[in-house]
């Protein structure tokens, strides 16, 4: 098999021969996807550059719910989502759809980054469902002259 055809049954791309690319996402120059990640780009998917989106990502622009709750009576929703610059997506994180994440900001391990959920840059996005702790990825950077906020997703 060779790289034009994918792997095992995957469409091929450009980052790991094991990540699933749906739709037309349009990913900045510099990324990372690592394996076993799942980017959804049927709703509008921008994912800026040099992001590193680690093993088991999965990145929804689409749900399906109402549409299977309604016996098929409702459509599938689809949202666009925005994931910003330099930013670094821990393992097996989630972000669904609608989803805003500014430049500089970490999605922890494990997060489910719930529909529509805004963070400014610098944030920390932790846990089930993810709480945006603002200027949570500052020490990161070294500038540990700010504090960070908690607050609620969504």
């Amino acid at each position: 098999m060779n790289d034009k055809d994918g792997h095992g049954g995957l469409p091929a791309n450009p980052f790991h021969p094991h990540a699933w690319l749906v739709g037309e996402p349009e990913i900045g120059e510099g990324c990372w996807i690592g394996a076993f990640c799942v980017i959804d780009g049927s709703g509008g998917l921008t994912i800026g550059k040099s992001c590193n989106l680690s093993a088991g990502t999965q990145i929804y622009t689409h749900s399906t719910v109402a549409r299977c709750v309604s016996e098929g009576s409702l459509p599938i929703e689809r949202k666009a989502t925005r994931i910003g610059n330099h930013v670094y997506v821990g393992a097996n994180a989630v972000i669904l759809m609608g989803s805003d994440i500014g430049d500089h900001s970490i999605v922890a391990a494990g997060a489910v980054v719930t529909e529509h959920t805004k963070a400014p840059p610098f944030s920390l996005l932790v846990g089930v469902p993810a709480k945006v702790v603002l200027g949570g990825a500052k020490k990161f950077t070294g500038d540990t002259g700010r504090s960070s906020e908690m607050t609620t997703s969504g």
